[in-house]
């Protein structure tokens, strides 16, 4: 099962999102210039995950 957290932080990254402190465990918290949202994202394998992240990011579906 291919893992999609490099490629969501690639994205992020290309759209001006930015990691802010906090998170706990496995997670992060990343902000987005789009929306202005925090969203802690996991360092998870499922593609819906990662979509949805994008998604609450306002950058749209990717994967």
């Amino acid at each position: 099962m291919p893992t999609y957290y490099a490629e969501l932080v690639r994205i992020m990254l290309a759209h001006g999102c930015e990691q802010v402190p906090g998170g706990k465990g496995s997670h992060e918290k990343w902000r987005s210039p789009i929306n202005g949202r925090t969203v802690t994202v996991p360092r998870s394998k499922s593609r819906h995950t990662a979509n949805e992240v994008l998604k609450q990011l306002g950058i749209g579906k990717r994967f």
